[in-house]
């Protein structure tokens, strides 16, 4: 069966809940704080939960963050393709969540920027295989090593694009490279129009799909209105599973890992967002970035 194997930043989230924002340079105090393992963990826990075998190959530390960071992949059965950093813990995100459920993130690095392209060989990808990249991994120092691993793969093997909001915002020859070995393309809606500078969202996937490889898949969402999977040359609508949200953390990767679960399992794309739509419904009704649904909650969500 296909892996979901992912390249990119493990992390722990440090929620804050808040009411509001400060002013620059005021103050606010914060009702709540809480920890989890978020970044590619996230997106691993949901695959890992659809029922995939997954994997990380990012770099990870030795402190207590990494120790958070591995046993929730190992509560979970995500295995780790690398070996721990000697003497460097893993980074970690501060999140300022509001009421609204909006986020605002403060990022300190650590252990995950040490990725090479060997590491990150470790995962061993095979044709059929679905191997994730994020964005955020295309800024310096980890730019180079993943781009030298992307144009290493063997031919088969699935390159699953998250651009998050930095992709745009890189040279064209970087995002080239990119674009040339992705395969699969999934984003929220701004992170789309971003790239294309297309107001009209129905363009979209369309002007995407022109810059990836032949046979290549895009995938936007586009919160309460579901998402466009775009393929073969036309795309289509699946809707989303609109719900009261008290935290959208980790909703997007949530989404992206049972989307890509159950097409390591045989589901087509259109399925697969469907369910991939309820598992992002049902955790943004949760706290916290390991609030994937198993598979059986999503079959009762749906039925």
């Amino acid at each position: 069966m296909p892996r979901v194997l992912h390249t990119a930043q493990a992390l722990v989230d440090v929620i804050l809940e808040i009411d509001e924002l400060p002013p620059r340079g005021g103050n606010a105090n914060a009702r709540s704080e809480t920890w989890y393992a978020g970044g590619a963990v996230t997106t691993l826990i949901a695959a890992a939960r659809t029922g995939a075998t997954a994997v990380h190959g990012g770099a990870h530390g030795t402190g207590p963050h990494g120790d958070k960071i591995r046993e929730a992949l190992g509560r979970d059965g995500v295995a780790l393709s690398d070996a721990p950093r000697p003497d460097l813990d893993s980074g970690y995100c501060t999140v300022l969540l509001e009421p609204s459920a909006e986020r605002t993130f403060l990022t300190v690095y650590g252990a995950e920027r040490q990725i090479t392209a060997q590491s990150l060989a470790t995962l061993a990808p095979e044709p059929g295989d679905l191997v994730c990249v994020s964005g955020y991994s295309l800024f310096e120092p980890t730019r180079e090593p993943l781009l030298e691993f992307l144009e290493a793969l063997p031919d088969g093997v699935d390159v699953v694009l998250d651009p998050g909001d930095p992709f745009a915002t890189f040279p064209p020859e970087v995002q080239n490279r990119v674009l040339a070995r992705t395969t699969v393309w999934t984003s929220n809606a701004d992170e789309a129009r971003a790239l294309t500078q297309l107001d009209a969202l129905e363009d979209v996937p369309e002007w995407i799909r022109r810059r990836l490889g032949p046979g290549a898949v895009v995938v936007v969402r586009d919160g309460e209105h579901g998402c466009v999977v775009f393929h073969h040359g036309r795309g289509t609508q699946i809707p989303a599973f609109p719900q009261t949200a008290i935290d959208t953390n980790g909703a997007g990767d949530t989404h992206t890992g049972v989307l890509l679960a159950e097409r390591a399992l045989g589901a087509d794309w259109e399925s697969a967002a469907t369910r991939a739509n309820a598992a992002a419904a049902i955790a943004v009704t949760r706290r916290g970035t390991e609030s994937a649904p198993t598979r059986a909650e999503v079959d009762a969500f749906l039925s």
